[in-house]
């Protein structure tokens, strides 16, 4: 069992020294890699998982552009864990609304986005904020609803789930960063949020998927965390049956990240892929680490992963060290304590169905609570914005107490059920806050 946070000298909200300030935002942002922010302290192993390392004030502004002046935000690096258990340093970035009174009781909420890029100009701690060049970044968006959730009057703590090199599609360890970045966000005396504090996770996507292995890992990683309930929009489900079903197709450089971002991590994959791969190949995974997702979708549209090898790709994939990969990505192995809704759209063609169904099938069958719902008329991107109220609306009830319904529905559209409505209007008052940066 893992030790809560402690709290730390650092927790003032004042920030090690840095780039100059013009109105208190930096005139050239650090990215991640080469922020001093996010360097290791030499006491960083004696420190309990989510331990705050140091703080700082930053200002988020909506691509970069658009300063937000109706949030506070500030940016928390603390104590985390790798997939193999080794201390790192995480940060995760905390907003409040801009009349936040810290001590009063307020809801946790972990939005975990859909980052889906191993390049850092992509982590929401860089592409959330004030100055960041980060088009294509997908965060970036999704500052409409981290506004949102604000609006609702939600503390909201983002988490780097893909920790600071970037490993898309990695298991357990996104996990471990969103657990800690809860810890780190509860014990931070700035926003005044107590340590058993009700918290809900949410993500879509790829943030789906680093929702999904926060809520596996928090039974044994993070038991004393009050977990209400756990939102897991399009999670992905098998990241292995991903990369082959999108391969050689128009989102074929989705895969190619994860490939890309995990050969650091699995000696015996990079070992295959040094083998097989052409020049060539390589040249194009190492190109990865320097697009958006945007930028990578559009560049390795259509891209064969057999094109660059010198074997089959079916043979390839079949090596003891790939299939010893595919295995350790597949979500499901592990049955989360809180209660769960997953939402998947039946003709997604990024995130294929079947794989969704498999995994909520495991979580039901361990015993887990679970409201599964199909959505006939969405795809992949569409229904992230038309079923967020419905998946807003779910987290609002399992704070409230509500007993969570359980159980597969399959629907024309979540979009047509009138209690969802209303959240279309809120949904558009938060956009247009962030739009202009006024509340």
């Amino acid at each position: 069992m893992s030790e809560p946070a402690a709290r730390s000298p650092h927790e003032d909200g004042t920030a090690p020294r840095g780039p100059s300030l013009v109105d208190g935002v930096e005139r050239r942002l650090a990215r991640p890699h080469a922020d001093p922010f996010l360097h290791a302290p030499e006491e960083l192993a004696s420190l309990a998982p989510g331990a705050i390392v140091r703080s700082r004030r930053v200002q988020l502004g909506f691509m970069g552009v658009v300063t937000q002046r109706h949030l506070q935000a500030w940016q928390v690096a603390y104590r985390s864990n790798d997939l193999h258990g080794e201390p790192e340093v995480a940060v995760t970035t905390v907003v409040v609304p801009r009349d936040h009174a810290p001590g009063e009781p307020a809801r946790l909420v972990a939005y975990q986005c859909a980052i889906d890029a191993i390049s850092d100009r992509c982590f929401p701690s860089y592409a959330l904020r004030a100055g960041a060049r980060a088009w294509g970044a997908l965060p970036q968006f999704e500052l409409m609803i981290i506004a949102a959730l604000v609006g609702r009057g939600y503390v909201v703590t983002i988490a780097d789930h893909e920790g600071r090199g970037g490993r898309f599609g990695a298991p357990r360890e996104p996990g471990h960063r969103v657990l800690d970045a809860i810890r780190a966000t509860t014990a931070f005396a700035p926003v005044g949020l107590a340590e058993d504090n009700p918290v809900g996770l949410i993500g879509y996507s790829g943030g789906g998927m680093a929702t999904a292995w926060a809520a596996e890992m928090a039974p044994t990683y993070a038991p004393e965390l009050d977990l209400v309930g756990a939102v897991l929009g399009s999670p992905v489900g098998d990241p292995g049956e991903a990369f082959l079903k999108l391969n050689a197709g128009p989102f074929a450089g989705l895969p190619a990240m994860v490939v890309a971002g995990l050969r650091d991590t699995y000696p015996g994959l990079a070992r295959v892929i040094a083998q097989h791969t052409s020049l060539e190949g390589q040249r194009r995974l190492d190109a990865l680490h320097r697009l958006t997702t945007t930028g990578a979708v559009l560049r390795y549209a259509f891209d064969d992963f057999d094109d660059y090898l010198d074997a089959p790709l079916a043979d390839v994939l079949a090596t003891p060290e790939v299939l010893e990969v595919f295995q350790d990505l597949r979500l499901g192995g592990r049955i989360p304590a809180c209660p769960l809704l997953v939402l998947q759209a039946t003709h997604d063609r990024i995130i294929d169905i079947d794989d969704i169904d498999l995994q909520v099938e495991k979580y039901a069958a361990g015993g887990a609570d679970v409201l599964y719902l199909r959505d006939r008329f969405s795809d992949h991107i569409t229904l992230m914005v038309l079923g967020l109220p419905t998946m807003l609306g779910w987290l609002e009830r399992r704070f409230e107490g509500q007993e969570p319904a359980t159980g597969t529905r399959t629907r024309t559209s979540l979009a047509l059920a009138p209690r969802t409505w209303p959240g279309f209007v809120r949904m558009a008052a938060a956009a247009t806050r962030t739009l202009t940066g006024r509340a």
